[in-house]
């Protein structure tokens, strides 16, 4: 199936030989008139994939309750700057602040909420899904855009949607992975003379097999960097929720959703979404080097249940008729469970601050 990107890229590649692989998934995602993200309203039933915010109301609700007691921590400053980055239909953020208003008037009071989103497509969902708060709101497309503030900053599957590199290990170097024009036209995966300096790679880099993958995101450490950059000079907390693995490691995870589905990464530029798993080991890394404080890591199953995640789906099943109690259930095991199909295990929660300061339940909920 030919796409009007895969087109372009072909172009691109014929004139300019072999793209690394963080230029297709940049191209796939974000190219002006035909990225994946600035084309579409990706997510629900008539999307290609679903988030948390939109399995259950209980997710955007506890990220609600975990930022008030950040600000808590931080002295319950008057005036909070909000940040979202990828705030997909704004689901997440209306949850939050419902939440916030309820629980904590004096706090939503003193907000500037600001919706970090480059998608048209996107902005609109967001700002009807928000219309009740409509007067804290404004949009920007770029995080250096925000004048600096006491800052929460909160993500959720955003970091999975910045490119990658990937390097993959060839006799005793590791050359860079590209994307080639085959003869018949299809694309497909080579390598390129670039190398990956040892420095760079995880420790026993020596000993991989032949053929291993490490996947670097200097994009994700880039923003990763900004964010912790701008707690140090105004102080603040971060809290990014998203799929991947808590220690660097080797593994192409390199993956393309179509219509809930996995589909072949090079098979549909433009008309699928691209994903990786961030490695937060390297998040945890960027974010030291700019000063902020680092708190122990968590799985997004552990994080829920120590905000309450079971007490607030009963409270909320209560009174309720029985299917709707069980759909409840079926949502919060989907949210914080360990099966194959739950996003408990696989989803990992990483909080930074500064100046440092004690964050439940990432430093224990006594």
């Amino acid at each position: 199936m030919t796409t009007p990107l895969l087109n372009k890229i072909r172009a691109m590649i014929e004139a300019d030989g072999p793209m690394p692989v963080s230029t297709y998934f940049s191209l796939c995602l974000a190219d002006p008139e035909h990225g994946y993200y600035l084309t579409r309203d990706p997510l629900g039933k008539d999307g290609d994939f679903t988030t948390a915010p939109e399995i259950s109301q209980l997710f955007g609700e506890l990220v609600g309750v975990f930022l008030i007691t950040a600000w808590q921590a931080h002295g319950s400053p008057s005036a909070t700057r909000l940040i979202e980055g990828g705030p997909g239909r704004g689901t997440m953020m209306a949850d939050c602040l419902r939440t916030i208003a309820a629980l904590s008037p004096q706090m939503y009071h003193g907000l500037s909420v600001c919706m970090l989103e480059t998608s048209p497509a996107l902005r609109a969902r967001q700002k009807e899904t928000l219309k009740a708060h409509v007067r804290l709101i404004h949009w920007v497309d770029r995080l250096e855009d925000i004048a600096d503030g006491f800052t929460l900053f909160v993500a959720n599957e955003l970091f999975d949607a910045l490119p990658i590199r990937q390097f993959v290990k060839s006799g005793a170097d590791f050359f860079e992975r590209a994307v080639q024009v085959d003869d018949d036209g299809a694309l497909g995966f080579c390598l390129s003379p670039a190398r990956l300096d040892g420095d760079t790679l995880p420790k026993g880099f020596e000993h991989a097999p032949e053929g291993a993958i490490f996947e670097y995101a200097p994009a994700r450490e880039g923003l990763m960097r900004e964010i912790a950059a701008r707690l140090a000079r105004a102080g603040g907390s971060a809290l990014v929720i998203d799929y991947g693995h808590l220690e660097s490691g080797f593994g192409d995870t390199l993956q393309a959703l179509r219509d809930h589905r996995f589909d072949p990464p090079l098979a549909h530029p433009g008309e699928a979404d691209l994903t990786s798993h961030v490695d937060f080991e390297a998040l945890a890394k960027a974010a030291r080097l700019e000063g902020a404080h680092i708190h122990p890591a968590m799985t997004q199953g552990a994080l829920l249940a120590d905000l309450g995640l079971g007490a607030r789906a009963s409270a909320l099943g209560r009174g309720k008729d029985r299917a709707t109690q069980e759909a409840i259930v079926a949502q919060a095991r989907r949210l914080a469970g360990d099966g194959p199909d739950d996003m408990g295990d696989l989803f990992k929660a990483l909080a930074i601050s500064s100046p440092t300061v004690r964050l439940p339940p990432f430093d224990g909920t006594d």
